[in-house]
């Protein structure tokens, strides 16, 4: 009789520690993963607070859609600098999606196992490159290539269109896009290849076995993946979107509603910042950046939510004909 109570009472004791143990550890992951809402929200109150004086001044919408950016006479506008952002980090993203597709199904569709894992290693290593080296990169080489050997070809063959017309100065909207395709191609095709590479062998094998061929079966592979393939692209671009250095580097910086081509020289918001922010010397001024930056932080989580919400909408439409 004793045995049967002791081991009963180890039972419920081992169980109890056990239920306890759960309720720890799901409060314990509750709050580490509200912590990221709660710095998000730090990050807002902050550039909020700094940029008061700003909104004070010019108003929201106001310093958003102006079109100014004069020191002297203090006014600011955000509106040629959030354009010359989302039109570089749009060129950006359809110069490295394609790239970034063909490398990855090349690596997890084509390629041999250990060839692959040291290709796939080298384009990974791109990007713990720093930006600066790239924007360097971009000044010393990239620069002078283009201008003297490929930009001349182009606008000999498309020089009657407006974007390629002009004078062409090296750096510019385009350099800035073709530096930005290269730095995010590494992160873009990194979770392609996983997508594809968790594709599961029978979905493969299947289609096969009726005749398909490898091009067939690696279409299948991407619309298997297709909601994941949106996820990093949109996760290039708020990448893109965000970046400072390189394009500041290369972009040429100059203020203006539009450029005159994808050779002129444009500005973005991050180069903005990074470019005056030591320059400012009275509060309005300072405020004004701060309210760029503000701008920025929203654009890129507004990303961010599109993002979350077609992968979303791709996930019910898969699973809506996989009902069916």
């Amino acid at each position: 009789m004793w045995m049967k109570n002791s081991s009963k009472n180890f039972l419920y004791f081992s169980s109890s520690r056990r239920v306890a143990g759960d309720t720890i550890f799901k409060i314990v992951s509750a709050i580490f993963a509200s912590s990221v809402l709660l710095f998000i929200g730090l990050m807002i109150y902050e550039l909020f607070k700094g940029s008061w004086l700003s909104i004070q001044t010019f108003g929201f919408l106001g310093f958003v859609l102006g079109t100014e950016w004069d020191p002297v006479a203090q006014v600011f506008g955000a509106l040629p600098l959030i354009f010359g952002t989302i039109v570089v980090s749009l060129i950006a993203i359809t110069i490295a999606v394609p790239i970034s597709l063909g490398i990855a199904l090349a690596l997890s569709e084509y390629a041999p196992k250990r060839f692959g894992f040291a290709t796939s290693f080298l384009v990974e290593l791109l990007a713990a490159v720093p930006s600066v080296i790239y924007g360097l990169w971009g000044i010393f080489v990239l620069i002078p290539f283009l201008r003297d050997h490929v930009y001349t070809k182009i606008q000999a063959l498309f020089g009657f269109l407006p974007i390629f017309s002009g004078y062409i100065y090296g750096g510019g909207v385009l350099t800035a896009s073709i530096v930005l395709a290269i730095m995010i191609i590494p992160i873009v095709s990194a979770v392609m290849r996983e997508l594809f590479s968790q594709v599961p062998s029978s979905q493969r094998e299947a289609i096969i076995a009726l005749g398909a061929t490898k091009w067939e079966s690696a279409k299948l592979v991407v619309s298997y993946a297709r909601s994941g393939v949106i996820g990093a692209v949109i996760l290039g671009l708020g990448r893109a979107i965000g970046e400072t250095m390189a394009v500041t580097m290369v972009i040429g910086n100059k203020f203006k509603l539009f450029p005159s081509s994808l050779f002129d020289a444009w500005y973005t918001m991050p180069a903005i910042i990074a470019n005056e922010l030591l320059e400012a010397t009275y509060d309005l001024y300072v405020s004004a950046l701060i309210h760029v930056a503000l701008v920025l932080l929203l654009i890129a989580l507004a990303v961010n939510v599109l993002s979350r919400l077609i992968v979303w909408r791709a996930l019910r439409l898969v699973r809506g004909v996989a009902r069916e």
